[in-house]
């Protein structure tokens, strides 16, 4: 679901919902397009951890993904992503394209 779709209060939970899905977006923002085997093997996770992650970031408009017959290619589609937690404010999410 894009991100413009999730409720505000829950974008960040959507985003931050796993240690496994920060590891991807570490990964892929770190070193550019790789596919799911590459990002399995830099991560440390399982080839399906690693998939239903990258299906779930794409959902959230945060991934591009490249098809070269049956090799899948994700990348990144922003610049930047920030999330701000403030004392006696809402959650901020800032995404530069």
């Amino acid at each position: 679901m894009p991100l413009s779709r999730v409720k505000p209060d829950r974008r960040a939970e959507e985003i931050l919902g796993s240690k496994g899905r920060i590891r991807v977006l570490k990964v892929l923002s770190e070193s550019g397009e790789l596919n799911i085997s590459e990002v399995s093997r830099r991560t440390g996770l399982n080839y399906t951890s690693v998939e239903r992650h990258l299906m779930k970031l794409k959902k959230m408009d945060l991934l591009n993904e490249k098809r070269y017959g049956k090799i899948r290619i994700f990348e990144i589609n922003f610049r930047r992503l920030s999330i701000t937690f403030e004392q006696g404010k809402s959650v901020n999410i800032d995404i530069l394209d």
